[in-house]
């Protein structure tokens, strides 16, 4: 099967795009994505080839998910969020056993909630907060963005705590999960976003709080930026 579907995947590859991603997702020596490889195929065909293969055994989906290629990566995860909704232990358990492959912003953000999240929002949490204190970049965004299955069901307690222990990261791609976060608590509660903001704006990373606030009204923008 992974045969066939890495056929399909070679069939698929577009190299002046596979420039383009190498270039976007930083896979320079010393960037954050280094070593990364990329097939320049689109995230509409790879959900398509993840739906066509969802019945691939969990071991299958475990190889290709310890690949070198991005987009196998991103299919592998694709299929595990698929197998969730039958075996939610045995996936959750898969999943922070392989989180080493789960390393990139966008690996992060398609399923971190739809696992991690999921299984743990009426279980207790002290999973995501060992990770919000890694000194990993991908365990500390796994940790902030597993909450926005809590922030969808009205629950945020646990991001706001989660965005304290991260507030003066120095990552920008940690600065940036964590004030999607706050405007998507925001967005259901906006004192609750005010609350934190109004304790952290003077001092928290310029970049989160531009991604807090991006929603505001001008004036509001103003007030929060005016005084950093």
């Amino acid at each position: 099967m992974l045969k066939e579907i890495r056929e399909e995947l070679k069939e698929k590859t577009n190299k002046e795009k596979a420039e383009v991603l190498q270039r976007f997702f930083k896979t320079k020596k010393g960037e954050y994505g280094e070593g990364d490889v990329f097939l320049g195929i689109t995230v509409p065909e790879l959900r398509k080839i993840a739906k066509k293969n969802k019945n691939i055994g969990i071991m299958e989906t475990l190889q290709f998910l310890r690949s070198k290629v991005h987009e196998e990566r991103f299919i592998a995860l694709l299929i595990l969020i698929d197998k969730f909704s039958e075996k939610n232990e045995k996936i959750f358990n898969l999943y922070l056993k392989n989180l080493k492959w789960v390393n990139s912003w966008d690996l992060v953000d398609i399923s971190a909630y739809r696992i991690i999240g999921e299984y743990l929002f009426d279980k207790e949490k002290t999973v995501i907060y060992n990770l919000a204190f890694s000194e990993n970049l991908w365990e500390k965004r796994v940790a902030i963005m597993s909450t926005l299955y809590f922030i969808r069901k009205n629950h945020f307690k646990d991001t706001i705590n989660i965005a304290e222990i991260l507030v003066y990261d120095n990552h920008d791609l940690i600065q940036k999960a964590v004030g999607w976060m706050l405007r998507e608590i925001g967005k259901r509660d906006i004192r609750e976003e005010e609350k934190f903001l109004d304790k952290y704006y003077k001092k928290m990373p310029r970049t989160m709080l531009r991604y807090a606030i991006e929603k505001f009204p001008k004036d509001k923008r103003k007030y929060y930026l005016g005084k950093y």
